[in-house]
C-alpha cells in the first residue's frame, strides 16, 4: 500500500495516541508527512471520554490539552455530512457483521481513498482492502 495514500484513524487509534505519547501510533502522527482524518464524531468520542484518557494517560490535564494540540494539528477534521451517500451506504454493508459504529471511519476511507487504521480485528480481515 503506498505510504502517501491518505489514513483515516479510527477511535482507538486515536485514543492510543492520546494514552501513551511515545507509541508508535503517537510518533507516526506527529512526524509523519503523511495526510491523517478523522471524522467529526471522533473528537466527541475523546471529549466524552476525556477522564477516562487523563486517568490512564497520567498527564495532567494541561499536559493532555497540549498534547491532543499537538496530534489535531497534524489530523485534518472531515465534517461527516460531506461524505458521500455512496460511501456510507457500503461502509453499513461492511460492517454490519462487525460493528456498525466503525461505519463512519469505513465512509470516510471510502471517500477519500485512503487507508483506514484500526484496531478492529474483525474489520481488518473484511474484503475491504484499504491498508488498515
Amino acid at each position: 500500500m503506498p505510504a502517501d495514500k491518505p489514513v483515516v484513524l479510527d477511535t482507538n487509534i486515536l485514543f492510543s495516541a492520546l494514552l501513551k505519547r511515545e507509541s508508535k501510533f503517537a510518533q507516526t502522527i506527529t512526524s509523519s508527512s503523511r495526510a491523517f482524518f478523522v471524522g467529526e464524531s471522533v473528537i466527541v468520542e475523546l471529549f466524552k471520554h476525556k477522564e477516562k484518557i487523563e486517568q490512564f494517560s497520567k498527564l495532567s490535564e494541561e499536559e493532555g490539552v497540549k498534547f491532543l494540540y499537538l496530534l489535531l494539528r497534524r489530523i485534518t477534521i472531515l465534517k461527516e455530512d460531506l461524505i458521500t451517500h455512496s460511501s456510507r451506504k457500503k461502509a453499513v454493508e461492511l460492517c454490519k457483521d462487525i460493528d456498525e459504529a466503525d461505519a463512519p471511519h469505513v465512509a470516510l476511507t471510502l471517500h477519500i481513498s485512503g487507508q483506514l487504521w484500526t484496531g478492529d480485528s474483525r474489520l481488518k480481515k473484511t474484503p475491504f482492502k484499504s491498508g488498515f
